[in-house]
Parts: structure tokens; C-alpha cells; sequence
């Protein structure tokens, strides 16, 4: 499967995708069409309008399912963030959830940002984001056999705040799933073509696994041993 998984679609200061807009462009095929799911925002059409202005000035035409109904003439498909719940339960309202199981593993390029990250993964246990609505199951796409953790966020030194860091809410997720946790700090992105997995972007990413130490692992490098890592939920 060919996959572009980024953190964040947005950074400070900077217009929409502009941060990634490198390996964006290189990764979507040239003069090609592109499916944009925009399920995981309420407003449709102006987040397929937003996805439209950064892209088809590169010579890439959005089109958005909601309109067209379904992947059809896409040459790659974006499925962009905003809630992951909201997402995915649309995601399995419209079909589309089975369409891109389907399509993926078949050779279509899928790329996400955000909560289109978290589709990517088995299923939606380490997404940020509070559940405004109740999908059929939590179970996602499975492009790839571990869990991303996208705006991966480190704890402040120092704060007094008295809530759980994002460390600390993924490690008591492995208390109850044996399953490898990348998390994705704001900026980066996981690209996985022809079995092989390479960080990108000029932040590390912080690798969980249960009964070890969180590590850093350094921007650049090749973590293509995740996509055979084993992994098992309710453990």
C-alpha cells in the first residue's frame, strides 16, 4: 500500500498543507484526481473547497465523495481531520469504510491528516478527540497493524496542571492493549510505500510499546519494522 499519514493539515502560521506540501505534492499522483473525504467536518463542501484551493493550483483536481458518491475516477483519496468519531461513523454510514478496504490494499494511494491518521490504524482507541457521536464500532481501516497517536503533544515541565498527559493516557492504553503507539508530534508525518515506513518531517516521533520505556525515534529514519510488529487488543 502507498500511504502519507500526517500529524496536522495546519500549522502556525502557515496555509493548509503548506508545512507537508513537499511530500504532498510527491506523493499525489501528477495531473491526477483526487478523492477528498470530508466527513470528519460538518461543513462538506467548504472543507472540500479548502483542500481545493491548496491543491489544484499544483495541477491536482478535488473532488469531493460527498458529492460524487464514492471513489470512482480517483487516481488517490485524502481523508482529511476534524473528528475522528464523526468520521468514522460516516465513514461506515455511506459505505465508504468497506469501498476503501477495498480499494487501499488494491493500489489506490490513501492519504490522511489528523483523524484521517487515526482510519489508517486498526482501530479509533488512541484519537484525541471527545466522541460527539457514536460509530457502529471503533474498529477503523487497518492500513497499518499498530496505533498512531497524531498531535502528539510532550508533557510541560513544570505545569501545574492537574490533568493526564498524553503520555500517560497512551501508557494506560497499553495496560490494556499489547499494540506499538507512534506518536506523531505536530509537523511530521509516517510515509509507507512497498513495505517500508520512513518518518518525515524535522521533529522525532515518540515510539510507546507496553512494559518499555517511551523512546524517541529520529526524524528520517525507517521504521518499517512497526508494519510487522505484533499486536494484540483487549490484552
Amino acid at each position: 500500500m502507498e500511504l502519507l499519514l500526517l500529524s496536522n493539515s495546519t500549522a502556525h502560521g502557515r496555509s493548509y498543507l503548506e508545512h507537508a506540501m513537499e511530500a504532498v505534492t510527491a506523493f499525489l499522483p501528477a495531473g491526477g484526481t483526487l478523492a477528498f473525504v470530508p466527513y470528519a467536518l460538518a461543513d462538506h463542501d467548504g472543507y472540500t473547497d479548502t483542500v481545493r484551493k491548496a491543491l489544484e493550483h499544483r495541477g491536482v483536481t478535488v473532488r469531493g465523495v460527498h458529492t460524487t458518491g464514492g471513489l470512482d475516477g480517483a487516481d488517490a483519496v485524502f481523508v482529511g481531520g476534524g473528528n475522528s468519531f464523526r468520521l468514522l461513523r460516516d465513514l461506515y454510514r455511506t459505505g465508504l469504510r468497506d469501498a476503501l478496504r477495498e480499494a487501499v490494499p488494491g493500489g489506490l494511494p490513501y492519504m490522511g491528516a489528523s483523524a484521517g491518521t487515526n482510519m489508517a490504524c486498526p482501530t479509533l482507541r488512541t484519537t484525541n478527540d471527545m466522541p460527539i457521536v457514536q460509530p457502529p464500532s471503533f474498529a477503523a481501516l487497518g492500513f497499518v497493524p499498530f496505533q498512531i497517536n497524531p498531535h502528539y503533544l510532550d508533557p510541560q515541565p513544570g505545569s501545574t496542571h492537574m490533568g493526564e498527559t498524553r503520555e500517560q493516557r497512551l501508557t494506560e492504553f497499553l495496560e490494556c492493549n499489547d499494540v506499538p503507539v507512534l506518536g506523531l508530534r505536530e509537523g511530521t508525518w509516517l510515509r509507507v510505500s512497498d513495505g517500508t515506513a520512513t518518518l518525515g518531517g524535522k521533529l522525532d516521533a515518540r515510539l510507546f510499546r507496553r512494559g518499555e520505556e517511551p523512546r524517541e525515534l529520529q526524524a528520517g529514519s525507517d521504521a518499517s519494522w512497526l508494519l510487522s510488529a505484533p499486536a494484540a487488543f483487549d490484552a
